[in-house]
This record gives C-alpha cells, structure tokens and sequence, in this order.
C-alpha cells in the first residue's frame, strides 16, 4: 500500500477514535518490550514516526514488568541500548508488580491487560494506544478488551491495525444509545436540528418581507421642494386688539370690575403704539404758504 494512502487511513481511523470513544493528545503508547527492541534493530526514530502515525503527539510509556524482562536479558547482544533508550526515552509505567511480591516478572500479556483494563470489564479505561510485536499479546488485547488501537513493526515499517470487530460493535452500541436517548426525551433538540430550524424561522421571515405589496407610484404635478419655498414670516410680538379681549375675557376673575382693568392694563402694555405718519403738504398748499408769510412780512414792514 502506497505511504500516502496508508497515513490517510490511519487519520481517518484516528479521528474515529476521538470522536466516538473520546481519545485526546497527547496519545499514551504503551509498549512491550519486543516493540523497543525490534525499533532500535531498524534504527527508526520511534518519537517521530509515532507522531507521523497517528497524526498527533505522542507520550510513549513503558510497564515495570517489560523493563524487568529487558534486564533479564541484558547480557544478550543489542539489548544494552533498547534499556538505555528505555530509560532515557520512554515513560516508566507503574504496574503494581512489585519485585517484593513477584520475584519473578509477570508475563507481560498479564501484566499489560492489568494496566489497560485494572476493573476487568473490557474496557480501554485509560485509552491507551498498544504498540506491541507479540503476536500473542496483540491478539489477546485485539478480541478481550474494547477499542485498544494497535501497532507493530515489520521490516522496519510502523503499521497500525483497523478498528477490531469489538470496538466496531461498541460504536454501533453507543449510537443506538444515543438515538434512543433522543427518542425517549423528544423535547431536547439536537444542535444540528436546532440549526435547521433556526434557518427555517428566518427563511420565512425574508419570504414573508418579499412578498409584501409595494407601494404604487402616484402620477401628477408633483408638490414643490420645500427647501426652495420661501417661509411665511410670523410676527407673535404684536396681536391685535380682538385677540387680547378674546383672551382675556376667557381668563377668570374674582370680580366683573377685574376683567374691565385687565383689559385696560393688556390694551395699554400690549398694545403697541403707533407709528407716527408724516403728511406730505401739496404743490398748491405750498404756494399758499408762502403768498401767506409775504403778506405777514409786508404788514409788518408798513406798521
């Protein structure tokens, strides 16, 4: 299988695993110790091509049990360096199996079911990703326990198993769940439902505005631009005389002879005064005037 095709189907096989049985970064590895030997034998960076697998970071761990087995064979040739990286490199994991009550190390297929299923009800409790060599072991974890992503070595390529017939089952086990739950409460609404019907209510409102009657255009002479009208001019400072005695005989008084001075006081304050006019004397007014004055200066001259 091409490299390419191979890493989008892990993708899509680990996305799987995070949206249906809740697996987060970083992913917890946990090896045996066949995985670290057959790794440092092919001289591959485990950090990098873990990371390259499953698409994201990685923590890669590693139980007392397999260290303890390691030391055992520490005289054989190659086994020195899978306990130094072991030691340098992978995340000691604490199984329990202390060397006071097991003198000898527990198998590592005991040892690693222990650690990924501790209640013995097969179930991944603490989402482990498996990265085991032994075929026994792998195959063990594979029909045993559910939703348990496997991995392995062969001839220096890191291949990650598919989803196992159980995990497969538990997904199609938890959906039904989910869709009987729904069933039972009709009164919660999914989001995506909600969505729906969000878009529905605003899809009618716009339809309901565009289906509105528009206003008809009236034709004729149209009114003139009343910035262009020149305003009347008001004049409040001077009211005439009916007004003020429409006013004020309206206006209530203790007495009759109240309104009378009222109206006095109104027509003489309010009132305004008027404008003297000057009369323009005719041409023959004039004429006279002046015959008059020379007959007034000549009897005063003959006196």
């Amino acid at each position: 299988m091409p490299r390419a095709k191979r890493s989008k189907q892990y993708k899509r096989l680990m996305s799987q695993y995070e949206m249906n049985f809740g697996f987060r970064e970083p992913y917890q590895v946990l090896c045996d110790s066949q995985f670290l030997e057959a790794a440092i034998r092919s001289k591959m960076d485990i950090d990098h091509i873990l990371k390259a697998t499953l698409h994201g970071s990685t923590k890669l761990l590693i139980t007392q049990c397999s260290m303890r087995w390691l030391y055992a064979r520490k005289d054989e040739p190659g086994i020195g360096a899978v306990i130094e990286f072991a030691k340098e490199r992978a995340e000691r994991r604490r199984c329990g199996h202390h060397p006071s009550d097991y003198p000898q190390p527990l198998n590592e297929i005991e040892c690693l079911h222990s650690v990924v299923d501790p209640s013995k009800n097969g179930v991944n409790k603490h989402r482990y990703v498996c990265a085991i060599n032994d075929d026994e072991v792998r195959s063990s974890l594979r029909n045993g326990i559910q939703v348990v992503p496997l991995l392995y070595i062969r001839r220096s390529v890191l291949i990650m198993e598919p989803a196992s017939s159980t995990t497969t089952k538990a997904r199609s086990r938890d959906e039904k769940a989910k869709f009987t739950a729904e069933l039972k409460s009709p009164g919660v609404k999914r989001k995506r439902q909600q969505e729906t019907d969000e878009d529905g209510d605003n899809g009618a409102k716009e339809q309901a505005e565009t289906t509105k009657p528009k206003k008809k255009k009236t034709y004729g002479p149209k009114e003139p631009n009343p910035l262009s009208v020149k305003k009347k001019k008001r004049d409040d400072k001077t009211q005439p005389m009916e007004q003020i005695l429409e006013n004020s005989t309206q206006a209530p008084g203790p007495s009759e002879a109240e309104p009378n001075s009222n109206i006095v006081q109104i027509s003489t304050e309010e009132a305004p005064a008027r404008k003297r006019r000057r009369k323009h004397k005719s041409k023959a007014a004039i004429g006279a005037g002046t015959n008059e004055d020379l007959e007034m200066g000549t009897l005063s001259g003959e006196e």
